[in-house]
């Protein structure tokens, strides 16, 4: 019996990938966040159980995966984008190793893929950002010492902070000093989505822009000159 940590993707059903599908619509049982991932995702399986987690607290999900464990029944448990980051699959990882429970981790489509794709552009341009850091603005999880954003805007790296839009005011506070007033942001709500929306601006008036939308969860912030450059070098990839 396995556990399959499987990336749902960003939302839209079809960037699942074809391992993910075909692992999901193998496995009898399957638990699945459905509060970020589309039940459109599991068309075509054959589980006898599937269940919505969204309601249940860790100790329920690991019951329920030990129970599937005592039948000698696989499990697809699917996390929405890549469940490796900020997928909160750790605990549930260490829980399953100390009941000696086998799993396997099936890699997704990152939001910050869905996002550079809705946005038509390349995060890393040569000369202007080979750097991309994805991270979160503290707040009810305080960050290791070291990863405050203030210490990683130093880089001036292309920015993708997670879980943030709340404190979006204050993220601009901390980077605007660094980055400039006129440095390039967009804010991509629930990407991939049929709802999708896109927000672009600059520090100097992306907080207007998000109140106006208005936008107040679900969404990532991308801040960088890579996001609106279009004086940058040739890559040597096709020297």
């Amino acid at each position: 019996m396995t556990v399959y940590f499987i990336g749902a993707g960003p939302g839209d059903p079809e960037l699942i990938t074809v391992k993910g599908q075909r692992l999901l619509r193998r496995c009898p049982v399957i638990l699945y966040a459905g509060s970020l991932v589309p039940v459109e995702v599991l068309d075509g399986h054959t589980a006898a159980q599937v269940v919505n987690t969204a309601e249940l607290d860790l100790d329920q999900i690991i019951a329920l995966l030990a129970q599937a464990d005592a039948r000698g029944e696989d499990v697809a448990r699917l996390h929405s984008g890549d469940p490796s980051l900020f997928g909160a699959i750790g605990e549930q990882i260490r829980a399953l190793q100390a009941l000696g429970i086998d799993y396997e981790i099936i890699p997704g489509v990152t939001a910050v893929a869905a996002s550079a794709a809705a946005l038509g552009c390349e995060l890393t341009l040569p000369g202007i950002s080979q750097t991309v850091i994805l991270t979160r603005h503290a707040h009810k999880t305080p960050m290791p010492e070291g990863e405050s954003l203030a210490e990683l805007a130093r880089h001036r790296a292309t920015l993708a902070i997670h879980l943030s839009i709340r404190q979006l005011a204050e993220i601009v506070a901390i980077l605007s000093p660094v980055y400039g007033a006129t440095c390039p942001v967009a804010v991509v709500y629930r990407a991939s989505w049929p709802d999708q929306r896109i927000v672009r601006g600059r520090l100097a008036d992306i907080v207007g822009q998000v109140a106006a939308a208005p936008i107040s969860r679900t969404a990532l912030i991308l801040v960088g000159e890579a996001l609106a450059a279009t004086a940058f070098a040739r890559s040597s990839l096709y020297a």
